[in-house]
């Protein structure tokens, strides 16, 4: 009978407690509710997790044209170091025509976004090189053209000669050859217009 009793008196005590804990959640859940009633049906409808979706196809939207816009206007730094530079303007003749591309060489680093680095980078140039790449604005791109830009060349192993412009400077595409010809480097610069099209611009500002 003691054993009865007791179990009874700690459900009963169980019971109370449970009552007790329960009372303000309710009142809380309650308040919360009239707080929500007090806010516009317009605000109270939103789905923000369709916002999110919207948010992110705006953003890609706006992705996709400033990367066509930047694809579309290549603006090369005009200087060319060693017998690449040669076909580097060949690129530019009535053969191949780059102006159609919207590709158009300027004379100012800080009109540049592309540095075409065309021929061999000897120690003395390197720091021309770098201090023209510190001059153009962001966002800017590098094209290696050549063995001689790449890692040397034939001029790897001279106490003179930079293995590579990539030890001074970010490289994005490297097109080889010695030298390399004007179809070369058109089809270099097709594959940094595809780098750039899967570049993230609004969408890596809007997720930060």
């Amino acid at each position: 009978m003691q054993i009865v009793l007791r179990q009874s008196t700690y459900r009963g005590f169980r019971t109370a407690t449970s009552l007790r804990t329960n009372a303000p959640l309710r009142q809380k859940h309650s308040s919360s509710q009239t707080k929500d009633s007090n806010l516009p049906s317009t605000i109270r409808k939103i789905d923000w997790n369709k916002m999110s979706i919207l948010a992110d196809i705006c953003s890609t939207t706006t992705d996709q044209l400033i990367n066509w816009a930047r694809q579309s206007s290549l603006w090369p730094l005009s200087f060319g170091l060693a017998c690449c530079a040669i076909e580097m303007m060949h690129l530019s003749m009535p053969r191949y025509d780059q102006d159609r591309l919207g590709i158009i060489f300027r004379a100012s680093p800080r009109q540049a976004d592309v540095m075409i680095v065309a021929g061999t980078v000897t120690n003395k140039i390197a720091g021309a090189v770098r201090l023209c790449y510190d001059q153009m604005p962001e966002p800017r791109w590098v094209i290696s053209m050549g063995s001689c830009a790449n890692g040397g060349g034939y001029y790897h192993y001279s106490y003179s000669v930079l293995r590579g412009v990539d030890r001074i400077i970010p490289v994005d595409i490297y097109v080889p050859g010695c030298p390399p010809t004007a179809e070369a480097l058109l089809y270099g610069i097709f594959q940094l217009q595809k780098k750039m099209r899967k570049t993230k611009v609004t969408r890596m500002w809007y997720r930060k």
